[in-house]
């Protein structure tokens, strides 16, 4: 068969300017916000029309950092401890034959832009910054939705949730409408399951700010946040 060509039709913007500290699935925290920006050539208003009739939308990416010339067919999930192997196409792994990624985010609105053209701002994306956006669709709750449907191994980490403990005056120093999201991502715990040192700071990279942080047992403290270039 012919190699396929697929190109980027945009990139989105998001908190994370890299890959620790992103939720592991969309939609875990609604409360982030992505800017899908369009590249130039795919910048058309009749290519939006009618979108925002939708709520929720599809994004198919480019999982970019994970570029890799050979495949396994099994890998290790980090919320399962990192050493329990699955099938790559029984998981969401980014590192897959084709490292094509999937993720449903809600639509908010399109924002008009001098410079960047029209603009979706979404909400729940679990997506690293300058990711490529390879196509959009529409979500269909007629058919995408199965309330009936089963979550396999990853419906036992479905409801795993950290108690984030963090002083109010580390916290006034993150925008107020980034407050929420933080908070939200330190709790869905931006550790793999094999790391589990009380003793070892970690930390996130976050819409600016370094975010340093302990675990122990399901509580995280939050030690230090600073603007990166104070770091």
């Amino acid at each position: 068969m012919e190699n396929i060509i697929i190109k980027p039709i945009a990139v989105i913007r998001t908190d994370f300017p890299e890959k620790f500290g992103i939720p592991r699935q969309s939609g875990r925290i609604d409360s982030l916000i992505g800017r899908i920006v369009f590249l130039p050539e795919y910048r058309s208003h009749e290519s939006l029309r009618e979108i925002e009739s939708f709520s929720h939308l599809w994004l198919l990416f480019d999982f970019s950092l994970a570029h890799r010339e050979t495949w396994s067919p099994t890998v290790r999930p980090p919320r399962l401890g990192g050493n329990r192997r699955i099938g790559v196409f029984a998981s969401r792994s980014p590192y897959r034959p084709n490292p094509i990624g999937l993720s449903s985010v809600r639509l908010l609105r399109i924002e008009k832009t001098e410079g960047d053209g029209e603009v979706l701002i979404v909400s729940g994306a679990d997506l690293l910054d300058g990711t490529p956006i390879l196509d959009i669709k529409p979500y269909l709750p007629f058919s995408d939705c199965h309330p009936d449907a089963v979550g396999g191994y990853a419906d036992e980490q479905r409801d795993y949730h950290l108690r984030v403990e963090c002083p109010p005056e580390l916290l006034e120093s993150v925008p107020e409408e980034k407050r929420s999201p933080l908070l939200s991502c330190l709790a869905d715990d931006p550790r793999p399951s094999y790391q589990n040192d009380p003793s070892r700071v970690y930390g996130m990279r976050f819409s600016g700010f370094e975010v340093r942080f302990t675990v122990h047992e399901d509580i995280l403290n939050v030690i230090e946040i600073r603007k990166e270039d104070e770091v």
